[in-house]
């Protein structure tokens, strides 16, 4: 399983990881992209720094990478205008951005990198309701992907442009955010979904949105959430995950070394809902 939870730096960050990273003033972002990219560059991957701006201007946010210079010569550093990258005025299509990324890291392996790093400021996309319900989704979608493909990023969002309640809502679609909100953690796994973290009734209806945007698929009549990082789960928030499992005509299967989940089921008589110990 994949880790979740905080992390106070980039580094030691495996190759399909994807990071949260919410910051309060603009040079906090800048140094941690370019510890993020500065890694990347070290394992072999093209990297890409995406932020709002003149490319130009851009440049000088990655001052301090050893041999950027270089690096921004032969490609295997890029600097992206979030303008040329997203419409930032309209809300992405997830699928369509993620198919985008999967193109560049085809291209960035033919072109005999391992892999693509991608470092981006994500604030403005997130502005409006609509926004964030898409770009929330495409969180989620694109987590799938580097589980897959050596694809991995690091989104950065303004604390002062973007609310807390609207941070934790792309924050809990990763599986690692230096910030302790929203406190959950539903992120993608090898061939499935995680969860992690602890649920409660002050997070019921962000889980239940993150639920939704997740849309995990049962497989052989079983929803199947590993939840080796889980740490807490309130009954309301298994009953919701027991409820749409049942809509969607599953037994609900959680893999979690947490022991209250057992006695939960128990306690709810939830018979269509199995326990399992992770791996």
């Amino acid at each position: 399983m994949r880790r979740s939870g905080l992390t106070e730096n980039t580094r030691g960050l495996g190759a399909h990881d994807h990071v949260c990273w919410r910051f309060e003033e603009a040079h906090e972002f800048r140094a941690h992209a370019r510890e993020f990219l500065s890694d990347g560059l070290a394992r072999g991957h093209q990297v890409r720094y995406i932020a709002p701006g003149d490319v130009t201007a851009l440049a000088g946010d990655l001052r301090g990478i050893d041999r950027i210079d270089e690096a921004l010569d032969t490609g295997a550093a890029q600097i992206v205008s979030l303008d040329d990258q997203y419409a930032v005025e309209a809300a992405i299509d997830p699928a369509a951005q993620v198919r985008s990324y999967a193109e560049a890291t085809r291209t960035a392996l033919a072109a005999g990198y391992t892999g693509l790093r991608v470092a981006a400021d994500c604030t403005p996309l997130v502005r409006t309701a609509e926004q964030l319900d898409a770009f929330a989704r495409y969180e989620h979608l694109v987590d799938h992907y580097m589980t897959t493909s050596p694809f991995s990023a690091m989104c950065g969002y303004a604390a002062s442009a973007v609310d807390e309640e609207t941070f934790a809502q792309v924050a809990c679609m990763h599986p690692n955010t230096n910030s302790p909100l929203p406190g959950f953690r539903l992120y993608a796994d090898h061939g499935g979904t995680a969860l992690g973290g602890e649920t409660d009734f002050v997070t019921g209806e962000l889980f239940s949105k993150a639920l939704d945007r997740a849309a995990p698929r049962p497989r052989d009549g079983q929803l199947v959430l590993e939840a080796g990082g889980l740490e807490f789960l309130d009954h309301n928030s298994l009953l919701r995950l027991a409820g749409y499992a049942a809509d969607r005509d599953a037994v609900l299967v959680l893999r979690t070394s947490w022991p209250g989940a057992a006695r939960l089921v128990d306690l709810l008589d939830l018979v269509d809902v199995r326990v399992e110990a992770a791996a």
